[in-house]
């Protein structure tokens, strides 16, 4: 019997049960192979996206650098490490989950506290000032690619496994339960041959 293939003893009922393990496994391979397609359109759904954020994400960097330039000129690096920063002391995340095929997929939101009364700058300057909003946009934004890119890594992690188990089924598992069914029918096949010829013979040896 071949290597690996179903080990039960040839007979009408065990064909039938490894020919219904064969429907079964088939089945499996067809559930798998359409998860891996879903989770490939949902990568390069994600993937677009992904792409399209960080985009936004280097403008918006470029005017928050030159910003930070401009304000640099104007009060010196000892000026604006002393320049007053707004507290918002209750700011948050707000993480929202859906489960897509297994795989928890987040989104993730930064949440600015209440404005607190904070010190007034000795010198204030516009330069300054418009730096506040730039960087706090900028880690709201850095804050929702983060979110994408754990959702990237953990859907290829999942399609990789889903491939793996596909391709155990169709180029291991459904192989070795063909060989089997091949081999079981050959030898129920032959079986009945032998009964063929025996009462055949059990006849002829009769008539004779």
């Amino acid at each position: 019997m071949p290597d690996g293939a179903y080990n039960e003893p040839p007979s009408p009922t065990a064909l039938l049960r490894l020919r219904e393990e064969r429907r079964l496994v088939r089945e499996a391979y067809g559930f798998l192979d359409e998860k891996r397609l879903l989770l490939a359109a949902e990568v390069l759904r994600q993937t677009q996206a992904y792409e399209s954020e960080m985009q936004a994400f280097h403008e918006l960097h470029r005017r928050a650098a030159t910003a930070l330039r401009e304000a640099l000129l104007r009060h010196g690096l000892d000026g604006l490490e002393v320049y007053p920063a707004p507290a918002s002391g209750d700011a948050g995340l707000n993480i929202k989950s859906r489960n897509f095929l297994g795989v928890h997929l987040l989104t993730a939101e930064l949440q600015p506290g209440s404005a607190t009364d904070a010190p007034s700058p000795i010198n204030p300057s516009p330069e300054a000032e418009r730096c506040t909003p730039l960087f706090q946009e900028l880690v709201s934004r850095a804050t929702a690619l983060a979110a994408r890119s754990g959702n990237l890594h953990r859907l290829l992690n999942e399609y990789h496994r889903t491939e793996r188990r596909a391709r155990a089924l169709a180029d291991v598992i459904l192989p070795e339960l063909e060989a089997g069914l091949n081999y079981m029918a050959a030898q129920l096949e032959e079986a009945d041959q032998e009964d063929i010829v025996r009462v055949r013979l059990g006849a002829r040896s009769r008539t004779e």
